[in-house]
């Protein structure tokens, strides 16, 4: 499909291209071929009217001040010369267009292939849970010696899968909102202490069931951005940090100002991540070999995507450096508008 866009729109540009060539090549043609006849004109009369001064007599019948038949060889390699012009210009321009129609439509292209791989990884999500659900209703439907007790356990697993299946849809619905390129929409600045403190107030029970302590030694300062973005990109951050963290642990959330910069790292002394793993983080639906592997924590591999969208749209990076059984740390640069 994109290769015969790009084939398309080359042709157009080339198209446009020649044709603006083309017609430059015939101004200055007529131009030059013009200047080249006045020239000849004003030169035959200004001898003409030499011999009329100079009272000579007879009048030469035919003054040729330049000859024709040179005239009209000066015309015709002016032709040639504009031919091969343009010419090269078809064969440089053709390249040029293929070039830019390349570059024009990429952006596009990308977009289109994201668009299909997040249909297709979301498909997948889905797929297994709402397998598994349909499953086992289906088994237990046919089951004639069902009792009470275990169709209510059999409800009770699947308003869990359901729930799952909520958390994934409203995961891929908020990746979605954070794709689109709308901060410049909902620029404002906002102190940092509050949005930690906010951020803190929404994972403080999930904290107190696991008897986490959650440490934080914030320096206040301005941010720029969307409030509820910024918010929801430290809860994301705390929440895994919880999630994967020992049982009775504490976690620190620090920051401090570096030039035009506000840095907030989170640090945790949980599982940590295998270095291997790390570049492939913030991708969609990735997670490591531990956190896969580690019981009673339910995840789609969603929360850093997210997190690093967020973070893309308010002009800031993200880190994370980590060792296996010691901890993890993850890093937020942001602009300071202080």
């Amino acid at each position: 499909m994109f290769k015969n866009a790009r084939l398309k729109l080359t042709a157009w540009y080339l198209l446009i291209l020649i044709f603006i060539s083309i017609s430059f090549s015939l101004i200055i043609y007529k131009g030059i071929t013009g200047e080249i006849d006045r020239f000849s004109q004003n030169q035959r009369l200004r001898i003409e009217r030499r011999f009329q001064e100079n009272n000579y007599f007879p009048k030469p019948p035919e003054i040729r001040f330049v000859d024709p038949d040179l005239v009209e060889e000066m015309k015709n390699r002016l032709a040639l010369i504009l031919v091969i012009i343009n010419s090269g210009i078809f064969f440089i321009v053709g390249s040029l267009s293929y070039f830019l129609a390349g570059k024009t439509l990429r952006p596009i292209q990308e977009m289109v292939e994201e668009q299909n791989r997040f249909i297709s990884d979301a498909s997948h999500e889905f797929r297994t849970p709402l397998t598994a659900l349909k499953s086992s209703l289906e088994v237990n439907l046919r089951d004639k010696d069902l009792t009470i007790i275990e169709a209510k356990k059999v409800m009770n697993e699947s308003v869990e899968d359901v729930n799952d299946l909520q958390k994934l849809s409203d995961s891929l619905l908020q990746l979605a909102q954070y794709e689109k390129p709308k901060i410049n929409n909902h620029f404002e600045k906002n102190s940092l202490k509050q949005i930690i403190n906010e951020s803190l107030q929404t994972i403080e029970a999930l904290a107190k069931n696991r008897n986490i302590t959650i440490k934080s030694l914030i320096v206040d300062g301005l941010l720029g951005g969307d409030k509820y973005g910024l918010v929801d990109l430290f809860v994301i951050l705390l929440d895994n940090a919880i999630k994967y963290s020992k049982e009775g642990s504490t976690i620190s959330i620090k920051s401090k100002k570096i030039k035009n910069s506000i840095i907030v790292s989170i640090s945790d002394k949980g599982i940590g991540i295998d270095e291997k793993d790390i570049p492939h983080l913030f991708n969609r639906f990735y997670r490591s070999d531990k956190a896969r592997s580690k019981k009673g924590i339910n995840g789609y591999g969603l929360g850093l995507s997210i997190a690093k969208k967020i973070v893309d749209q308010h002009k800031g990076t993200i880190e994370i450096t980590s060792k296996i059984n010691k901890g993890t740390t993850v890093t937020v640069y942001l602009p300071d508008y202080s």
